[in-house]
């Protein structure tokens, strides 16, 4: 997939800290990331579009315990299903409309994810979903549902479940085929749907998967060139949260894993997107990059935002 770019988007970027997470909301925040991502497509680029989906699933998950006496609630890996469709419509919408000038043309892909089921992460559940409650709160709900519950950055609680690690994307050469064929590509919604193999059949996994690593799956098994991972701050940054705070331009990957080994990017915020940089970058890719979603089209083209290169000849390299 040549000059393609895997843009990674989080579930909270559709869902903001503050709302309610009616479709308006949604649609709303879905309309600007469809602007940024027709820059992206005016500047010569294919796009394949990767979308969390914590707040969303979360909420589902809820509407199903609620409405368990009326109907009978799903598995998680289904809701996780559900979930792709929902937002695959609504970003695919979104960028028919922002984009119309271009006539674009959008594929939205159920995608599945190939999981280890002897994952140490299916023994500590870590991976935040649903809405924030105030700590009391979120303890009786723990109590009462049977949930784990833990803080999220500080942000507030919410329910926390297994996020085993991605080992495959199953439909890599699908979303490949679609991205060569001029489609923009919305694939492994939730960091796609989880399954293992069981006596030679795939079965779903009661797990989220994490977006970013899902992401940084697939850019490279379909030898993407940059992989853009959008967040809520413009830069990444050294010493966060204190007197000494700096924002980073630059970093190869060798400087970004040992800044992540040395505890300045926490597996709760800029941990994954670190991580799944500097894997993207060791298995051949070209750039990485880290800012907000307004920042997304000037960082690719080497202003704003931060840039992981393999190596500093090659940050010399970025235009």
């Amino acid at each position: 997939m040549k000059q393609t770019v895997v843009l990674a988007l989080g579930g909270n970027a559709l869902t903001r800290a503050g709302q309610a997470g009616t479709h308006d909301d949604q649609h709303g925040n879905a309309l600007a990331m469809a602007r940024a991502i027709c820059g992206l497509l005016e500047d010569g680029h294919g796009v394949v579009v990767v979308h969390g989906n914590g707040p969303q699933v979360g909420a589902l998950a809820l509407q199903q315990e609620e409405g368990a006496a009326l109907v009978p609630p799903q598995p998680l890996f289904s809701l996780g299903a559900m979930t792709q469709g929902q937002i695959g419509s609504l970003l695919g919408l979104t960028l028919r409309n922002a984009c119309a000038a271009r006539a674009v043309q959008v594929a939205a892909l159920v995608t599945h994810v190939l999981v280890d089921p002897a994952d140490p992460a299916f023994a500590r559940h870590t991976k935040p979903i649903g809405p924030f409650f105030p700590a009391r709160q979120a303890r009786a709900l723990a109590a009462s549902r049977g949930w784990t519950v833990g803080d999220d950055a500080g942000r507030g609680h919410r329910r926390l479940v297994a996020s085993p690690e991605p080992q495959a994307i199953l439909e890599a050469d699908a979303i490949r085929g679609l991205a060569d064929a001029g489609f923009v590509v919305v694939a492994a919604g939730g960091g796609g749907i989880p399954v293992r193999w069981d006596d030679g059949r795939l079965i779903g996994v009661e797990a989220v998967v994490d977006k970013d690593l899902a992401a940084q799956r697939l850019a490279s098994a379909t030898g993407a060139d940059s992989l853009v991972l959008v967040t809520d701050v413009d830069h990444v940054a050294l010493d966060f949260g204190t007197a000494g705070e700096r924002a980073v331009e630059t970093l190869t990957a060798d400087e970004a894993d040992r800044l992540l080994r040395d505890g300045q990017f926490p597996p709760g915020s800029m941990g994954p997107k670190i991580t799944a940089a500097v894997r993207f970058l060791r298995a051949g890719g070209t750039m990485a990059v880290v800012t907000s979603a307004r920042y997304v089209r000037a960082a690719l083209q080497g202003g704003h935002g931060t840039r992981i290169v393999p190596s500093r000849a090659a940050a010399g390299a970025v235009p």
